[in-house]
């Protein structure tokens, strides 16, 4: 990254701005802004979440605010309520009580003599959610949104129900909100109110998967600020990225289809990171592409921001399978619009261990006719290992420590596996691939996982893309219906978002398994999948390889923000993402382990610790042994002042039930000074 310092504009910073909300409670709000905004107001641009803006993202803060500060706007990052030095207390994601304070923040941001009266509101992750969330809310003052990594849909493209499977992450997730949720706010802003706020977040928090297990079903919960309830909300323009490495892989291009708002697209191989940070590479000029669109829309700039592609992503190139790359080889495509009439979808019937050659066909024809010959009807069975899964990655991909899918040869051991003849020309897709499937179960409740790898000529298998579907909710995620043993159902699994190239010489592999652990928790107990071929296909998005003429390259420039504030690193960081097998009582382990270390932060004096640690551990082929763990521990110290917060959730399951045992831990200079157990159960519902 290229850092710069002579910006259009000279900057000033207020560390700690108090907000005021509508029920006394004050936000904390850190502000970059132009000088000379003091006699010519600027549009106000805000970032809102709960990460602590004084400590835990002030350096990635210290990259981007500033340089859209020098850009002309009013930068402001506000802490959640309940988070950071604001007042409060956090209890949940999402919260109609969080978008109104958001609300509330724009408008007393609008009335700022600093301010022109204009909002635009950005984000990554939880900052994107707040903004689409509370674009669809129309405030007055909202011009536009700038978002990455996101989703529309909070029940069934977020961390956790997938295809209605429960991902690992709704434990994962719950465990890093459980202790950020509980930390204390900084005595150095809050004063001596610091031990009375802490207290009464350590008092009134809980275990967040507690209410994500209590919601199985798409319902009430999940449809709150979930935008794709009603695209027509969005009345104001949307710049959205995301990665192909990241979980959020496929909102980007449902948004481009059904908002009737000016909107762009931004596609490349990153995982959950701006995409100035990205990661794998190749980074990009993000925040320039930002400057544009806020010089649009919240200042009236005639910049051609609107011109080119509605949709420009990283079409990538084959690779060995590897848990992280540095860079993803490929190029830029675009699309003028979305959905593209130059992407077609091609069917390829599935035979047994074959994917055939596209056929252009009714699907409720004969299967013979379909496929060309062959036993219509014939019948193919898995039931795959609980080993299957061990070699998935994370849902969300954070290239630290490497966390992407490896070899898929292993987990193809326990599946039922399909494969094209080798290609004899290069075959590009983009958008996201579905299996039809034509199939039976043995028991009430089934889980079927679709990968699509990239086979090499030498064996080797890359995962392209996956999708995971609980068989109980084929028809309906609200209404799931427990399976008929031996009755045949379709059922269609819809795979994530995906640009990929397969060149000449490679195959085309799909891998049905019947659990996926630890990524998705396995069903109650292990069933017996019967897939019917020439009925069953796979549909791939597949796009032509040329492209048209005119077209740069690489059309953004090298990334660039401001620089980074000052830290010390006081004790090593530790990475780890390790698979164990005992063979004697067949224990199979995933550990993991994200330990920042102790850093200083120079600015203020401070010393942060944060150390994250995963354990999902299964007993041979025992569902109902499937256990996760979630433990943190966060740490904060200043001369005597030394603090310590420690969250462990434990979940658990039998064929009824989950159990989640959970214990947090507050210390003060190395004393305990409150502590709470929670022992919950949590009736499994067709899950």
């Amino acid at each position: 990254m290229r850092y710069v310092s002579n910006l259009p504009y000279a900057t000033k910073e207020e560390e700690d701005v108090r907000i005021p909300m509508p029920d006394g409670v004050q936000l904390s709000a850190r502000v970059w802004r132009p000088t000379s905004s003091d006699n010519e107001p600027v549009p106000a641009v805000l970032e809102y979440i709960p990460y602590r803006k004084r400590d835990l993202t002030s350096v990635r803060d210290s990259l981007h605010h500033p340089y859209i500060a020098g850009h002309g706007y009013a930068c402001v990052r506000v802490d959640l309520r309940g988070t950071g030095d604001s007042e409060g207390v956090l209890r949940d994601e999402y919260l109609e009580q969080e978008q109104a304070d958001a609300e509330a923040v724009l408008a007393w941001l609008a009335d700022q003599p600093w301010c022109d009266g204009s909002t635009g509101m950005m984000g990554l992750s939880w900052g994107a959610f707040a903004a689409l969330q509370v674009a669809a809310r129309q405030p007055p003052s909202l011009r536009a949104v700038v978002i990455a990594s996101f989703t529309d849909d909070r029940h069934a493209d977020d961390m956790h129900y997938m295809g209605g499977a429960m991902l690992s992450d709704n434990l994962a997730e719950a465990g890093t909100m459980f202790a950020y949720a509980t930390l204390p706010p900084d005595p150095a802003v809050v004063g001596d109110r610091w031990r009375e706020m802490w207290h009464e977040r350590l008092e009134n928090s809980g275990p967040w998967v507690l209410p994500w297990l209590r919601h199985q079903r798409r319902d009430d919960y999940w449809r709150h600020a979930s935008v794709a309830e009603d695209y027509s909300a969005v009345r104001c323009p949307v710049l959205a990225s995301s990665g192909w490495a990241d979980g959020y892989s496929n909102a980007v291009t449902r948004l481009l289809g059904n908002l009737d708002v000016p909107r762009k697209g931004l596609i490349g191989p990153w995982s959950h990171k701006f995409p100035h940070l990205g990661e794998p590479g190749p980074a990009i000029g993000y925040l320039q592409e930002v400057v544009r669109w806020w010089d649009h829309w919240l200042k009236g700039v005639d910049n051609g921001v609107m011109d080119g592609p509605m949709l420009r992503t990283w079409m990538q190139d084959s690779v060995p399978p590897s848990t992280s790359y540095e860079e993803r080889p490929g190029r830029w495509v675009a699309e003028p619009t979305w959905p593209s009439p130059q992407i077609h979808p091609v069917r390829y019937p599935l035979t047994r261990h074959r994917i055939n050659p596209p056929v252009d066909a009714d699907p409720d024809l004969d299967a013979d006719a379909a496929v060309g010959g062959g036993s219509a009807g014939a019948r193919m069975t898995v039931r795959s290992p609980l080993s299957v899964g061990q070699f998935a990655g994370k849902w969300a991909s954070y290239n630290a420590p490497p966390d992407l899918p490896y070899d898929q040869r292993e987990e193809d051991g326990g599946s039922l596996v399909f494969e094209t003849e080798p290609l004899t020309e290069r075959l590009e897709i983009l958008g996201s691939p579905t299996v039809e499937l034509d199939l039976a179960a043995d028991r009430p409740v089934a889980m079927v996982a679709a990968r699509l790898s990239d086979v090499s000529p030498e064996g080797a298998a890359t995962r392209v893309t996956y999708g995971l579907l609980n068989i109980t909710r084929r028809e309906s995620t609200e209404n799931p219906e427990p399976l008929e043993p031996g009755t045949r159902y379709r059922a269609t699994v819809q795979l994530n978002g995906v640009a990929q190239a397969f060149p000449p010489g490679h195959r085309v592999r799909l891998s049905l398994s019947t659990s996926y652990w630890p990524l998705a928790w396995p069903p109650p107990e292990p069933a017996l999948l019967s897939v019917y071929e020439g009925s069953s296909t796979l549909t791939l998005p597949v796009r032509p390889t040329e492209e048209p003429d005119g077209l740069p390259a690489n059309p953004f420039e090298e990334p660039e923000g401001t620089s980074p504030l000052s830290v010390t690193r006081l004790t090593a960081p530790d990475a780890r993402w390790e698979v164990k097998r005992d063979m004697v009582d067949y224990r199979a382990e995933l550990e993991i382990v994200k330990d920042q270390g102790l850093v200083h932060f120079d600015e203020i004096g401070l010393d942060v610790g944060r150390r994250a640690y995963e354990r999902y551990t299964s007993v041979a082929d025992d569902f109902t042994s499937a256990t996760g763990e979630s433990t943190w521990t966060m740490r904060f110290r200043r001369d005597d002042w030394d603090v310590r917060v420690e969250t462990h959730t434990r979940l658990t399951c039998d064929e009824r039930d989950f159990f989640v045992d959970a214990t947090l831990d507050g210390y003060e200079g190395g004393r305990r000074v409150f502590s709470r157990t929670w022992n919950e159960t949590v009736p499994r519902d067709l899950l």
